[in-house]
């Protein structure tokens, strides 16, 4: 097969934790040792699917900061109630998607949403941290609340098809504005079906499995729960056979060639520049919640 990038491993979650008392996490990267082949994604942490009884707190993370990154966070099951240091607030809810530019530095808290937290169910959600190029880091923080409604669909055959987040897949274009090229494609794969999913040359991609089973490039097995399978950057396709119903996240990006330092919430170039981060973070200057 002439242009298919070439699987150069398949991986399942390089850890376990819990994100505060209401997120249960699976983390692919970079717990995994892939974040070279990744870049310029720098984190997946999946989320559930867990069951969550019914309560009269919400449950989640209280107010903590981001800089020198975005953070993408994709509902599919349960809600998010966010609110942030620049004014921004809302609910995410199953089939909607925050992107939150954290840049020069923002605040934020996450907990369940309170409908979520007072009737119980089943919480699913991924966050993918997206790293920026030294050019934008210190640029004022943005905010995307991209709606269920406001995500197009690709068709991709035998009832498949893509929510196209970000980037364009087969002429469909996403709403997700980003700083550097970006595709994020979340997909549902009918069983027996066979698809042919467009890719760009010379970028990092990698495809997460959420649930189903799925043979890559007629080779590679993807089956069960949270596995990850990375892809080299030539080529700009990959074929996937599903023997089940199954649903993926397919990212894709142009590499950011540029120095990494980082420490828990803060993504930069220089130790010099972490070092900035915290002291403006702990004098106030990247804002506090009311």
């Amino acid at each position: 097969m002439t242009n298919v990038k070439e699987v150069l491993g398949v991986f399942g979650s390089g850890s376990t934790h819990w994100v505060g008392d209401g997120f249960p996490v699976r983390n692919m990267f970079p717990s995994n040792g892939i974040e070279a082949e990744i870049n310029p994604f720098l984190m997946l942490d999946y989320a559930g699917p867990k069951d969550f009884k019914p309560s009269n707190r919400p449950r989640g993370v209280d107010e903590h900061p981001h800089r020198g990154f975005e953070t993408v966070t994709i509902a599919y099951q349960g809600a998010i109630d966010h609110r942030d240091s620049s004014g921004n607030s809302g609910t995410i809810r199953p089939g909607d998607v925050q992107w939150m530019t954290a840049a020069s530095g923002v605040v934020h808290e996450e907990k369940h949403g309170r409908e979520f937290t007072e009737k119980g169910g089943t919480f699913e959600m991924i966050q993918l941290w997206v790293n920026l190029p030294k050019s934008v880091k210190m640029s004022q923080p943005q905010y995307q609340g991209i709606l269920d409604e406001q995500i197009p669909h690709s068709d991709l055959g035998s009832g498949s098809y893509a929510r196209v987040i970000a980037g364009e897949l087969n002429g469909v274009k996403g709403p997700a504005r980003t700083f550097t090229p970006v595709s994020l494609f979340d997909i549902r794969l009918k069983a027996g079906s066979v698809v042919e999913l467009s890719l760009p040359a010379g970028h990092n991609s990698a495809l997460f499995l959420l649930k189903g089973d799925v043979t890559v490039n007629a080779a590679h097995p993807l089956t069960g729960e949270a596995q990850i399978v990375v892809l080299g950057a030539p080529g700009e396709k990959v074929v996937l056979e599903s023997k089940k119903d199954s649903t993926l996240l397919a990212m894709s990006g142009e590499p950011i060639n540029e120095p990494v330092a980082s420490y828990g919430p803060f993504v930069m170039n220089t130790q010099e520049e972490i070092m900035q981060a915290v002291a403006d973070y702990r004098a106030g200057k990247m804002g506090r919640l009311r």
